[in-house]
């Protein structure tokens, strides 16, 4: 099963690694080595509030996940996406933002003859705003599932008070929208203040449509079901085996996430290097491609059934990164808190399931309907 699985990220490594030989000589191949690691270490949590999804959905609409889903994932967030960025914050248009991209600072000095600006500063620029979008979208996923009441709990002294105040309608939304004004007024830097809030209220709404979007295509089926209401948790409503439109949401939410978690892996790269191809390289198809086989691996073992405590450590884990990208606005926040903050936590839910499971040995029951007990969010 392993080797089905990991088998074409181990392939496109390969491939990976010999273009870069082939564009840069060994020093390019180090560069990828080193943004792999850093995108899978980064995104661990990702792989984990995937699967909660992925689980969910039907055979189709996971291979298109696997699929143009990681066309997305390397081409569209890795590559294009920051060019557009550039793109739009430069006022260059597509083909210059390309050649600065691709040319060092100096030779892009065509554009900019004083030198004030480059590929690199115009993407570090535009940070807050993306920072805020991405921030808020995570801080209402965290939300969500810490105010849901259900019946498993990790950190059951703090868990369980959240979810009997989560009761007061809205408060996920009340929480969001403070945490926004607070960043504004004392961390954004006076020049992105309006910025930070439109990207900030942006993200909210963002989430909130798509979990609206959810409920209206939830199947027939589950809205007749008596335990229905349980299977509601952060992000869209769960689906079984989600086909149609339904899928295609699940699908749609996930490419949102996804972009949520990577534009920070991009940003953190260019403490790295400034190429834009060796970070495509090694946070696209080296880095994404394992994120996605990892995201399988947990679907096909049923590891969030057999470790149930995994999914409140993912979610854990994207709270804490939330607040530092919303933190990351005013000040800089090294890349290796940020990985080492999800990692610690993810390893600690998976500590605690096995305590856990060693003083309850009997299985968590967990099919396509799941109860309470293994609601998981789909964010």
């Amino acid at each position: 099963m392993v080797l089905r699985i990991f088998g074409w990220s181990f392939a496109v490594t390969i491939v990976a690694l010999i273009v870069a030989a082939i564009y840069g000589g060994p020093q390019a191949v180090l560069l990828v080595l080193i943004l792999s690691i850093l995108e899978i270490s980064l995104s661990f949590d990702n792989a984990v509030i995937n699967a909660t999804v992925l689980r969910r959905m039907s055979e189709f609409w996971q291979k298109i996940f696997l699929t143009v889903g990681i066309i997305i994932a390397v081409f569209g967030m890795r590559l294009v996406f920051p060019l557009v960025i550039v793109w739009l914050a430069s006022g260059l248009g597509p083909v210059a933002a390309l050649d600065l991209a691709l040319n060092p600072p100096a030779d892009g000095a065509a554009y900019f003859p004083d030198g004030s600006a480059s590929y690199e500063t115009l993407l570090t620029d535009a940070h807050p705003q993306i920072a805020a979008f991405g921030g808020m979208f995570l801080l209402m996923l965290f939300l969500g599932f810490i105010l849901e009441e259900r019946e498993i709990t990790w950190l059951s002294w703090l868990e369980k008070p959240l979810a009997r105040a989560g009761k007061l309608d809205q408060l996920a939304v009340i929480l969001a929208g403070v945490l926004l004004l607070i960043t504004a007024a004392y961390i954004a830097p006076d020049d992105t203040v309006s910025t930070v809030m439109i990207a900030g209220v942006l993200g909210m709404i963002t989430y909130i449509a798509v979990n609206g979007l959810g409920e209206l295509f939830n199947t027939p089926e589950e809205e007749g079901d008596e335990d229905s209401e349980t299977t509601r948790s952060s992000g869209p409503t769960q689906l079984a085996k989600a086909t149609g439109k339904a899928g295609f949401l699940l699908f749609l939410y996930l490419e949102v996430l996804d972009a949520s978690f990577s534009f920070d892996g991009v940003i953190g790269a260019f403490a790295i290097t400034s190429d834009p191809i060796i970070i495509a390289l090694g946070l696209g198809f080296v880095g994404a491609m394992f994120v996605r086989s990892i995201t399988v691996f947990l679907v096909r073992k049923g590891t969030l059934s057999d470790y149930v405590y995994l999914e409140h450590g993912a979610h854990w884990a994207i709270g804490a990164l939330a607040l530092i990208l919303l933190v990351s606005i005013g000040y800089h926040v090294n890349e290796n808190v940020t990985g080492l903050v999800g990692v610690a936590l993810i390893g600690a839910a998976f500590i605690s399931s096995i305590i856990r499971n060693r003083r309850n040995p009997e299985p968590v029951v967990a099919d396509d309907h799941d109860d309470e007990t293994e609601s998981v969010p789909v964010g």
